[in-house]
């Protein structure tokens, strides 16, 4: 399995690692990383001789959330195009989510945006201790739509609502407090934990794991198609508004907006 942004490494265990690659980009979200996660999740993910998946990110920071250049060819997108990218990414979660294979991200550096998000589609999530997190978009005029359901899945609206709306920067122990990742731990021994986390997996039944997480998704909050739509619409609707394109413009002139 080949891809341009995503390193796939599988073990003779059955356990993949899945590393987002491209460093020098802090591994952001591009148009193609977010096909080949898509398609990861939907051919690795789907095989139940896949015991695991460990999401990783390569470089200094796990994942800083859009890619520059996806946002620069959004500002002078249309609706309908703003729509189908922003389809490909809840789309890409949602396989994530429901991929019968476990998924145990391993999160370092930062984790922002659709960081943030793919970090709550895990199963479990362990950062290094000196992870910085955050939910950017409202700096830019947007909001954090389509990982949205993800979000509020895994925090609650309670604890989502102390950090989905201010931007603000926070600490691996506060993510671990609101649920994101299951624990922060020193850098020194985080991939200790993580196969920790990947040995039980080794000794159950691969078709029962998936079955019960299917089951766990069936009675937790719901997130469909009629919710992913909605999250697509309303990411749609800030894209056209005056404040988006003023935010967008000022982070990419590297400026201050106008309400900082």
């Amino acid at each position: 399995m080949s891809y341009e942004t995503l390193d796939i490494k599988l073990d003779d265990r059955g356990v993949a690692y899945a590393t987002l690659n491209v460093p020098d980009k802090r591994n952001a979200l591009s148009s193609q990383m977010i096909a080949e996660l898509t398609d990861m999740a939907l051919s690795l993910g789907a095989q139940t001789a896949t015991r695991a998946i460990v999401l990783c990110g390569a470089g200094k920071v796990f994942c800083a959330g859009g890619d520059l250049n996806w946002m620069k060819a959004q500002i002078d997108a249309d609706r309908e195009t703003r729509m189908r990218e922003a389809r490909k990414l809840a789309e890409m979660l949602n396989a994530l989510n429901v991929m019968p294979t476990p998924l145990i991200g391993r999160i370092h550096g930062g984790a922002f945006g659709g960081g943030v998000g793919m970090a709550c589609v895990c199963d479990v999530a362990i950062a290094d201790q000196a992870t910085k997190f955050g939910l950017t978009e409202t700096r830019l005029g947007l909001i954090p739509a389509t990982i949205g359901p993800y979000v509020l899945a895994r925090m609650g609206e309670g604890n989502a609502r102390r950090v989905f709306m201010s931007a603000r920067i926070f600490e691996a122990d506060e993510a671990a407090e609101l649920g994101i990742i299951a624990r922060a731990v020193p850098g020194d021994i985080l991939d200790e934990q993580i196969e920790a986390e990947v040995a039980p997996y080794l000794r159950v039944a691969p078709q029962a794991v998936g079955a019960a997480k299917a089951l766990a998704r069936a009675l937790g909050p719901r997130i469909d198609a009629e919710i992913i739509n909605e999250t697509i619409r309303r990411l749609a609707d800030t894209w056209e508004g005056e404040e988006a394109a003023h935010g967008i413009e000022t982070f990419l002139k590297k400026s201050s907006a106008r309400w900082t």
